[in-house]
């Protein structure tokens, strides 16, 4: 079978290398040879190893060679992309995308459109890199209830976040040395600011609950605004902060999808979770809880799923099959994020002075909202210093209420930092 791509970057170089160093292994499992035919690329002044065949700037050469079967779109964002992918289903072609914010921004329409012509789409390499939670969740799990999905799936920031934690280094800091690393990207804001990790968490919860959840309904908040102090708090107070997914359904089946930074117990599996490591842990009501742990980026990680989805793709071809997007009508409804309930750590810079806990008790209080526990460091001496709050359940919009209150207060110098807090119970 013919393979084209749409975009041989650093993903795209890695399915070249991987594909020519495993080639009788992949044949084998699939049943048939792959080998690339075509290849398109942005900038054909750009030498690329290991590539023996025609090499084109237009797209639209790859997907109308009569010699691909499959087409592998990996140049990423979602405009050009959209057009590439249209015109493969068009062409009755089956796609392989690693394209997260492609599906979590324009994938109903596509797997609509795929659908009605028959067309398969395959994205395991959407998600996590080269942890096939994707086929999990669509196969290994699909008799199960999925009761909540917590994950870490963007390694940037679990790198800069661990690194914070370990070193005690401010976010600048450790952003700088990332970028120098190579693990953070120029231009960071999508990493930072929780953009492609909420795209994946539009495609988790969709997988998961059977229906199409808007990358727009994801509430997102990146990591820019946690400062040592705050990883130190969290670390006396038997915690580790992450950039944390979360997608659950509560009780009447309304479904919440959010990523923020998260305060998570340090006896918890995904606190141990470091660097640039990826992981989501998944709770059927059937299997009960499990855990998919590995690379969540990087050429040779994400490879192996475009790989794996091209050898899926050539069962499908050899022996029947349309693997797409599986509606089911349990569930439609997703929670609004000031309908969301959860623990919160809220550390307030407020004056040296008596008085200033039950001030900000009594707001709290006011609003039916438990304070669990208080702490104030000893090390601060001046005008102002550091109260430290964690708060027991309580709804969002709750909170956001009484913190306008609380930020009122003469002796309240800055607006609270506000963490979620997840204890998975």
């Amino acid at each position: 079978f013919g393979v084209g791509l749409v975009g041989c970057g650093v993903v795209g170089g890695g399915v070249v290398r991987n594909l020519g160093r495993n080639r009788a292994l992949i044949a084998s499992r699939a049943g048939a040879e792959l080998e690339i035919r075509r290849v398109a690329v942005r900038d054909l002044a750009k030498a690329r190893e290991g590539l023996e065949v025609p090499v084109t700037g237009d797209w639209r050469e790859v997907v109308d060679d009569p010699s691909v079967d499959f087409v592998v779109e990996l140049m990423g964002g979602t405009t050009v992309a959209e057009e590439v992918a249209r015109a493969t289903i068009a062409a009755g072609k089956p796609l392989i995308t690693a394209n997260k914010a492609l599906l979590a921004e324009r994938g109903d329409g596509l797997f609509a459109a795929a659908e009605e012509r028959g067309v398969p789409i395959y994205f395991e390499a959407s998600v996590a890199g080269g942890i096939p939670i994707v086929k999990a969740l669509r196969e290994g799990l699909c008799a199960n209830h999925i009761r909540r999905m917590h994950g870490i799936v963007n390694g940037t920031c679990n790198y800069i976040l661990s690194r914070m934690a370990d070193e005690g280094t401010g976010f600048e800091e450790t952003l700088a040395e990332a970028k120098a690393l190579g693990y953070a990207e120029a231009d960071e804001s999508l990493d930072v600011d929780g953009i492609d990790a909420a795209h994946k968490t539009a495609i988790l919860a969709s997988l998961a609950y059977g229906f199409h959840v808007p990358f727009s309904s994801v509430f997102v908040e990146g990591i820019r605004r946690v400062e040592a102090i705050d990883v130190c708090m969290a670390n006396r107070l038997g915690y580790r902060i992450k950039l944390l997914a979360t997608v659950r359904a509560d009780e009447n089946g309304a479904v919440e999808a959010r990523v923020h930074p998260t305060l998570i117990p340090l006896k918890h599996v995904l606190a141990s979770v470091g660097g640039v490591f990826n992981a989501v842990a998944v709770e059927g009501d059937v299997v009960g809880s499990t855990l998919f742990y590995g690379r969540g980026a990087g050429p040779d990680p994400t490879a192996s799923a475009v790989l794996s989805d091209l050898v899926e793709a050539v069962g499908d071809r050899l022996h029947g099959g349309c693997r797409g997007f599986a509606r089911h009508d349990l569930y439609g409804k997703l929670l609004p994020m000031e309908e969301v309930v959860t623990r919160y750590y809220l550390r307030l810079t407020v004056l040296n002075c008596p008085g200033t806990l039950a001030a900000v008790a009594a707001i709290f209080g006011a609003h039916g909202i438990g304070i669990s526990s208080v702490f104030q460091p000893e090390d601060h001496d001046g005008e102002t210093v550091p109260l430290v709050l964690l708060m027991d359940y309580a709804r969002e919009k709750a909170i956001r209420t009484a913190l306008v209150e609380v930020d009122q207060l003469k002796a309240v110098r800055e607006s609270a930092r506000v963490i979620r807090v997840e204890d998975f119970s």
